[in-house]
């Protein structure tokens, strides 16, 4: 039997509803803590691996392919019971990336992801693992609820203001008919935030004086369309490990 992964959470029509009005919900400190521990030490080996990596197979993009621990929580069935209670039964793995951010790593400016905007019923999620949390104010995820609904693919922003005076204005949340808003998130050591592909989000500064923030995401989407974002190499797809083959295929 696996080790668990998550301690006792919920996720219900209530999360469900939650998650799909703002695009994202977050569980906090719902990893254990041998899985935040074991999370760390894999995350120092993509590291370490990154020093010589072959462009276009970074480990940092592909993580999950230069360590067994990374890879082994693809199919875990905690992974799997949470990624289907969001996408429903059928569903492919499309990637797991390292997002480790040391002290005073730049933000990350607004952006969003594609996946199917002709097709809304196919879904795409990806779920943050935040071993070390984070503040608000230091490594934090910004986020804008709502802007999912837009099913827009190519917001981007170089900060706030360009957001609020570009993409942002005058939109209105397509549910509830509040204008548009800016929320800093914070989120205790160990939390899972989960989110909707087509979410605006960002990441603000990790302070000179702080600590290293260890996270990695894994993302699952419902198969039918193609995925920018799915970094698998082909071998890697052949691989005939239990649990992954229906995991692994594109369509």
């Amino acid at each position: 039997m696996a080790e668990a992964l998550f301690g006792d959470y919920q996720f219900g029509s209530e999360e469900k509803a939650l998650l799909d009005r703002d695009g994202h919900l977050i569980f906090p400190g719902l990893l254990t803590a041998s899985t935040c521990e074991r999370l760390i030490v894999a995350l120092r080996n993509v590291i370490r691996q990154g020093a010589g990596a072959t462009k276009g197979h970074e480990p940092q993009r592909f993580s999950a392919e230069f360590d067994d621990y990374l890879e082994s929580l693809i199919a875990h069935p905690d992974m799997l019971a949470l990624a289907r209670a969001i996408l429903g039964d059928d569903i492919r793995w499309d990637h797991c990336v390292s997002l480790v951010r040391p002290k005073g790593t730049p933000a990350m400016p607004w952006h969003s992801h594609e996946y199917s905007e002709d097709v809304p019923e196919l879904g795409f999620i990806r779920i943050f693992f935040y071993i070390s949390g984070f503040a608000h104010d230091d490594g934090g995820l910004k986020v804008i609820p709502g802007s999912h609904l837009f099913r827009d693919e190519a917001i981007r922003a170089s900060d706030d203001e360009a957001m609020t005076r570009g993409w942002m204005q005058d939109k209105v949340h397509p549910e509830t008919g509040d204008p548009l808003a800016i929320e800093y998130l914070d989120a205790a050591p160990g939390s899972v935030v989960v989110m909707w592909t087509h979410a605006a989000h960002g990441v603000v500064l990790r302070k000179p004086d702080s600590t290293t923030r260890y996270c990695v995401v894994y993302a699952y989407r419902n198969p039918g369309r193609p995925s920018q974002a799915r970094w698998i190499t082909p071998e890697y797809e052949q691989k005939a490990t239990l649990g992954l083959q229906e995991l692994l295929p594109l369509y």
